[in-house]
């Protein structure tokens, strides 16, 4: 009887020896993996895997989850469309649409969604006074768009702002900016406005010189009959101080 007893008592230390030798040996099979084999395990910590799948025109993550927006050579990241949160961002502007409601900051367009705030694309239509602070100037057909966030922006005279607008045609096919320069006129960007922001910028302030001129030194003789000296005086004038508003200095 003694015998047995101390037969059982061996075959458990045994048992307990082997245990201790298969959890080391699993320990340091861990310790020895690579870190980023074991730290790519976000259910082990809680927390849901992102999606990482490519997104037209936004390959590429960051390390908060926003994603690259390299369209138009933009470089800049934004939250994925559908990305949720909890509170809206300081200095955020009110838009309407209907019974709809729009917030935007910083380039970021966000709607109502249950207790939060859901990144969404706007509707064509909603006009901003301010520009995001971060956008690419695009040219089609002549024209300046603005462009941040898979959006579209155009300056729109009659409402003194920039509309959201659909994406132009051929958006993958952008051209070079007219050629806008004034004789009459000397620009120097204070600034440091790229080129394509001075062309944008003496578009518009061409297009809203015209309207308040009725003339137009693209056209022969100013698109005017019988047009002046006076009225392309007049027409430098409103261009220079418009052009003056924008960080030009005129001479």
């Amino acid at each position: 009887m003694h015998k047995t007893a101390k037969m059982a008592a061996l075959s458990v230390a045994l048992l307990l020896s082997a245990t201790g030798a298969l959890q080391m040996a699993a320990a340091a099979d861990e310790h020895g993996r690579p870190e980023a084999a074991r730290a790519d395990r976000p259910q082990e910590r809680g927390e849901r895997p992102q999606n990482r799948g490519a997104v037209p025109g936004r390959a590429g993550f960051d390390g908060r989850g926003q994603v690259l927006d390299s369209r138009h050579n933009h470089g800049r990241y934004y939250p994925p469309f559908g990305t949720v949160r909890p509170a809206l961002p300081e200095g955020y502007r009110p838009y309407y649409r209907g019974a709809d409601r729009f917030y935007f900051s910083g380039g970021i367009w966000y709607a109502p969604s249950g207790p939060g705030f859901v990144v969404v694309s706007p509707p064509p239509g909603l006009v901003i006074s301010v520009l995001p602070p971060f956008y690419s100037t695009v040219w089609f057909g002549g024209l300046p768009y603005y462009y941040a966030d898979n959006v579209y922006y155009t300056w729109q005279p009659d409402q003194n702002g920039y509309a959201v607008v659909d994406p132009p045609e051929n958006s993958g096919e952008p051209s070079a900016p007219p050629d806008t320069s004034q004789p009459d006129l000397i620009i120097y960007p204070k600034n440091g406005q790229s080129r394509d922001q001075q062309a944008a910028d003496q578009f518009e302030c061409h297009t809203w010189a015209r309207s308040q001129t009725g003339f137009d030194p693209t056209q022969p003789g100013g698109g005017q009959p019988g047009s002046t000296a006076t009225n392309r005086s007049n027409y430098n004038r409103a261009m220079s101080a418009c052009l003056q508003a924008r960080g030009y200095q005129v001479n």
